[in-house]
């Protein structure tokens, strides 16, 4: 009767410590999850070397001898029943390996180049001109450092909570905003907080700035932050064993502001591990936990997240590098590309469009295209566009200022007088934004700066004028007409300029002689009717174009 009852209590001790490294590690019930095969393999390991010790302490019970019978000593056919144990184990990670091998690029390279479908498009078609008013300016640590401040002016909430860092960027109404929820100080905060939840979100306006603690009529129940049951990993898992999930979940809005949490769930289409993609995505109410499944291509239009950028372009990687095999992807590179070190999101029909440069695998320090890639629909998209790298633009526009020892953002893509053109921002050692540059993609020496976007913008549009690109073109030249009412020369920082007035307008135009563009005037007399084209600002405005 004893030993019936050891045996029941070894086996409740089995069973609850497997159910506690369940809960712990959530593992997906799932042929194509690693963590499914390090549970079965752990577990059965250790229920093979319990019996196999027990096995040995009865031996030495009854040979009187310890010497030779411990674990690594014990013969195989003194075991018992752990030898099978041991030998399911072997077979397990045999399998295990070979499994990993076939679904390796190694052997399946033409599978892996064709996850993902690149068509080529013309630029000035797809990317229309840049309007700041729905461009999103800041990067990620700016949105971090504008919810960090306006959490610490929320006294009611700053001792109870903090910002988490999710900053999902996503589309709210055609306007580009980063959304994270509010998490718990501390563990001690969640014990006296937890019965009514967070209580509201942060919400950044990308173009903007405009920065807002969204207070919610119903607190977010189910989070990153919450213990136990609620916390969204271990919510997700109980409802779905058998979804393997991927390594990121996103924090999102719909257009009524309701939080949900974005879960894309994996895909393996080579072999048992290989070829991830996104198969079917759980949309998961963050105050009610209710959940819904969609196949990926039915996912709502007002969901951005579904591909990770990281993932995109690991797939991107993968078509531009495996064209002509693996080996060649490893020894003769021909044709291989790749993406550049590093991304950024571009605002493009109410979605979120992923970007990055697209350079030869040999490491030069120009593009020979960029690609952009949307998250919700994989939709994938290469502009042939030969230029410098956002590295080599980023330096370009750290030399203009780099008496001050400004650094770069990683760039915008953006379209400005039907040039692609990067524009970032220029921060201090303190994270800060000092001013904002524009460097030109394919000439990276042509290099604008300025104290606001505005400022910027006007001296870009004034250097592309000054190299022959036209006015006209911009869509941020203003056009006016009229015949001529004074010309007074004048000699600005040792440059030859005319100020001009025309009739019926109440603006001083600055003709800049050194812009061969700009010559012509000199056959104009006051009297005669002139078209100009000029950037809008402060007296006298730039004329960039005569007509």
């Amino acid at each position: 009767m004893k030993k019936i009852f050891v045996k029941i209590l070894a086996v409740i001790l089995l069973l609850f410590a497997a159910f506690i490294y369940y809960y712990i590690a959530l593992p997906a019930i799932n042929i194509h999850s690693m963590g499914t095969w390090i549970f079965v393999l752990v577990l059965l390991l250790f229920i093979s070397i319990i019996l196999a010790i027990r096995r040995c302490t009865k031996s030495d019970i009854k040979s009187k001898k310890t010497s030779h019978n411990f674990l690594f000593f014990i013969q195989w056919k003194e075991l018992g029943v752990a030898k099978y144990g041991f030998l399911l184990a072997g077979i397990l990670l045999i399998v295990l390996a070979i499994g990993t091998i076939l679904s390796s690029p190694i052997i399946n390279a033409k599978k892996y180049q064709k996850l993902m479908t690149v068509e080529e498009r013309n630029f000035t078609d797809d990317i229309t001109p840049a309007d700041f008013n729905t461009i999103p300016i800041l990067d990620k640590d700016s949105a971090t450092l504008l919810g960090d401040r306006k959490m610490g002016s929320m006294v009611d909430m700053v001792s109870q909570f903090e910002v988490s860092h999710d900053y999902t960027q996503i589309n709210v109404n055609n306007r580009p905003v980063r959304v994270t929820p509010l998490s718990y100080a501390s563990p001690i905060k969640w014990l006296t907080n937890q019965s009514s939840g967070i209580p509201a979100y942060i919400k950044i306006d990308m173009a903007t700035q405009n920065t807002e603690c969204v207070k919610l009529t119903e607190s977010i129940k189910y989070s990153k932050s919450e213990y136990f049951n609620r916390n969204i990993y271990r919510h997700l898992r109980f409802q779905f064993p058998t979804y393997i999930f991927d390594e990121q979940i996103f924090f999102e809005i719909d257009d009524n502001g309701t939080p949900y949490w974005i879960c894309p769930v994996k895909k393996f289409n080579i072999g048992l591990f290989g070829g991830q993609t996104i198969g079917k995505v759980v949309i998961c109410n963050a105050i009610n936990g209710n959940s819904t499944v969609y196949d990926v291509d039915q996912v709502p239009e007002w969901i951005d997240k579904v591909y990770r950028a990281e993932l995109l372009m690991e797939l991107y990687n993968y078509n531009g590098t495996l064209k002509h095999g693996y080996f060649n992807s490893i020894l003769g590179q021909r044709d291989c590309l790749q993406t550049t070190n590093g991304y950024n999101y571009i605002a493009l029909n109410d979605d979120v469009w992923v970007y990055s440069g697209v350079t030869s695998v040999s490491g030069d320090q120009s593009n020979v295209g960029f690609v952009l890639i949307n998250q919700r629909t994989m939709e994938t998209h290469f502009y042939k566009i030969e230029g410098a790298t956002e590295e080599s633009a980023m330096s370009s526009a750290e030399g203009q200022v780099q008496n001050l020892g400004y650094h770069a953002t990683f760039p915008l893509l953006l379209n400005i007088a039907n040039e692609p053109t990067y524009f970032m921002a220029l921060k201090d050692d303190a994270g800060l934004v000092k001013k904002y540059a524009m460097v030109n993609i394919q000439k990276y020496q042509w290099v604008a700066t300025g104290d606001t976007i505005k400022s910027c913008e006007k001296a870009y549009n004034e250097l592309l004028a000054n190299n022959g690109i036209s006015a006209s073109e911009t869509g941020l030249a203003e056009k006016v007409s009229g015949k001529i009412q004074n010309m007074m020369p004048v000699i600005i920082e040792g440059n030859s300029h005319i100020y001009m007035t025309l009739e019926r307008s109440n603006k001083i135009f600055d003709i800049d002689m050194t812009n061969k563009n700009m010559i012509q005037i000199v056959t104009y007399n006051i009297g005669d009717r002139i078209q100009l084209f000029y950037l809008d600002g402060e007296d006298p405005v730039t004329v960039t174009e005569i007509k």
